[in-house]
C-alpha cells in the first residue's frame, strides 16, 4: 500500500468536485505514462524468518537505503517508507504490514525504462540485504509463516486496519500480513476512455490472476491454489473488493464513481501527520460535518485522496488506473505484467479489440471467474474451452498493441519482447505456481523452504 497523505486541504462544499478530481487525471495518449508497483517478502539467510522492524531488519534495510539518496517517510518519528530524490522522481519505496518491502516506481515512458527501474532497484535490496543478512523474494502468499508468525509493521494506518479487518472478512489480517502483487498503473485520456479501460481492465483481471498466479503454499505445504493470495481477497472485506457492478451499467462515469465511494466505510483520515481512526464511518457523513471523530468539521479534496487508497478494487481508479489482480512474481513476470496492460490498454486498435472481446460476453462471466481462476488457474472452464485458450487470444491483442507502440531500447527491440513468458504460457507453458509445485515434488522433495533461494531476487 502507498504512503498516504495528499495535502489538498481544499473543502468539499459540492459532490461535483469529487469528480472533478478524478477527471483531472485525464492526459493526452503523448503524456501517458506507466507506473509499477512491487512488493516481495524478506527473509532471514539464517533461518528463513520474516525479519522484524528492528533490530537489524526493516528499518535497518528503510536507514541503508538513505545512501542511494533515498529520504525517509516518518510516522511517529518512526521511518516506514522513503521517496525519490531527483534521480527517481515520483517514486517511493513503502512497506506492507508484514515488512513485505514495496516498490511505487515513477512515471515511466516505456516498458524498457520500467526493466532498468527494476534492476537498479533489486541492486540496491541486495547490496543492503546482503549487509543485513537479508533476501528477499516476490511471492503472492508466504509459503511457510502463519499469521501469528509474521511481524507487524509500525505504521498507524495498519493499526486501524489490524482493528477493523476482522469485522468484515476472515482473512484480511492475512491479506495485509501475508500476499504481495505487482501492479501496473496506466493514463486514460477523458471519462469516456477511462470508462472503456476500467471496463476491459475489471473483466480480464481474473485472466492476468491466472497468467500470473504464484501463491501455491501455504505454511509449508500446497494449499490447494494456484494463487492463493487471490482468494484471501474473496474473504477480506466486501464493501471495497471485486468487481463493483456499477462500472457496467449505462450512464457509468467518474460522478458514479464518487458516489460509490461515499460508501465504502472509512478507515481514517490524516491531521497534523497523524492518524484518527475512523474505520466504519460513513464519508457522506463526513462532506456534511458529522463524523463523529471531528465533529463540525467537513472533508477535504486531501481526504477524499486517501479515502480512494482504501478501496480494493480489482482495478482501481484515482487519477489514473491501477491494475491489481496479479500476484507478485520473478523479474520477467513483472514485466510482463506491465507488457500486457500497456499493449492492452495504450493502443487505440488493441483497446478496441480487447473491448469487442469483452462484449462477447456478460461481465457477469468475467466476473464468475474470479470465484474460480484462485484454484483452477487457467484449467477454469471457459466457454466451451478453458481460460488458457482465452489467454492466447488475448497476449495475441496485447502483443498487437506493443508492436504499433513500437518503442524501442538501444538494441532495436520494442516492447513485446517482455510478453514472451505470457506467450510461453498461453501455448501450454507451466505458470509460476505450476512451476513451483513441480519443484515441490520433484527436486525439493516437498521442502518448501528450498523456495527462498530461487526465488530471490
Amino acid at each position: 500500500m502507498s504512503n498516504p497523505g495528499e495535502a489538498d486541504a481544499t473543502p468539499i462544499t459540492d459532490p461535483r468536485q469529487l469528480a472533478d478530481y478524478l477527471a483531472a487525471g485525464g492526459k493526452p495518449p503523448s503524456a501517458w505514462r506507466i507506473g509499477t508497483e512491487h512488493e516481495k517478502f524478506g527473509f532471514r539467510h539464517t533461518d528463513l524468518r520474516p525479519p522484524p522492524y528492528q533490530p537489524g531488519g526493516i528499518q535497518a534495510m528503510l536507514d541503508g537505503f538513505r545512501r542511494f539518496g533515498w529520504q525517509p517517510i516518518l510516522d511517529g518519528g518512526q521511518p516506514i517508507g522513503l521517496k525519490g530524490d531527483a534521480a527517481r522522481a515520483g517514486a517511493s519505496v513503502s512497506l506492507e504490514p508484514g515488512g513485505q518491502f514495496e516498490l511505487s516506481g515513477g512515471l515511466l515512458d516505456t516498458v524498457h525504462d520500467t526493466r532498468r527501474e527494476l534492476e537498479r532497484h533489486f541492486a540496491e535490496v541486495r547490496a543492503v540485504g546482503d549487509e543485513l543478512g537479508l533476501g528477499f523474494a516476490p511471492l503472492g502468499f508466504h509459503p511457510t509463516m502463519t499469521r501469528a508468525e509474521m511481524p507487524w509493521m509500525p505504521k498507524t494506518r495498519y493499526a486501524v486496519m489490524r482493528r477493523y479487518m476482522p469485522h468484515r472478512g476472515k482473512l484480511g489480517l492475512d491479506m495485509m500480513l501475508r500476499t504481495c502483487t505487482v501492479q501496473v498503473n496506466l493514463d486514460f485520456a477523458d471519462e469516456a476512455d477511462m470508462v472503456r479501460k476500467m471496463r476491459v481492465g475489471l473483466a480480464l483481471q481474473p485472466l492476468a490472476t491466472a497468467l500470473f498466479a504464484n501463491s501455491p503454499f501455504a505454511e509449508g505445504r500446497p494449499n490447494g491454489y494456484f494463487s492463493y493470495r487471490a482468494q484471501i481477497w474473496t474473504d477480506t472485506d466486501p464493501d471495497r473488493t471485486g468487481i463493483p457492478p456499477i462500472v457496467f451499467e449505462d450512464g457509468f462515469g467518474f460522478e458514479r464513481y464518487a458516489d460509490w465511494v461515499l460508501d465504502v466505510p472509512m478507515y481514517f483520515i490524516i491531521r497534523d501527520g497523524a492518524f484518527i481512526d475512523a474505520a466504519g464511518a460513513s464519508f457522506r457523513d463526513f462532506l456534511h460535518g458529522r463524523l463523529p471523530q471531528r465533529p463540525g468539521e467537513r472533508a477535504t479534496l486531501g481526504d477524499f485522496a486517501d479515502h480512494l487508497t482504501t478501496v480494493f478494487t480489482d482495478v482501481r481508479l484515482k487519477r489514473f488506473l491501477e491494475m491489481r489482480g496479479a500476484d507478485a512474481g520473478a523479474a520477467p513476470m513483472m514485466l510482463a505484467s506491465a507488457a500486457f496492460w500497456v499493449g492492452l490498454l495504450y493502443d487505440g486498435a488493441a483497446l478496441a479489440a480487447a473491448e469487442a472481446l469483452v462484449r462477447e460476453h456478460p461481465w457477469t462471466d468475467f466476473a464468475a471467474l474470479r470465484a474460480e481462476v484462485p484454484r483452477r488457474g487457467l484449467d477454469t472452464p471457459w466457454q466451451r474451452g478453458r481460460l488458457r485458450d482465452l489467454a492466447r487470444a488475448v497476449v495475441a491483442i496485447a502483443t498487437e498493441g506493443l508492436a504499433a507502440r513500437a518503442r524501442r531500447d538501444a538494441e532495436g527491440d520494442d516492447e513485446r519482447m517482455y510478453l514472451a513468458p505470457l506467450s510461453e504460457i498461453a501455448a501450454g507453458a507451466p505458470t509460476q505456481a505450476e512451476y513451483w509445485l513441480q519443484r515441490y515434488h520433484g527436486a525439493w522433495r516437498e521442502d518448501v523452504r528450498r523456495i527462498f533461494a530461487e526465488a530471490a531476487i
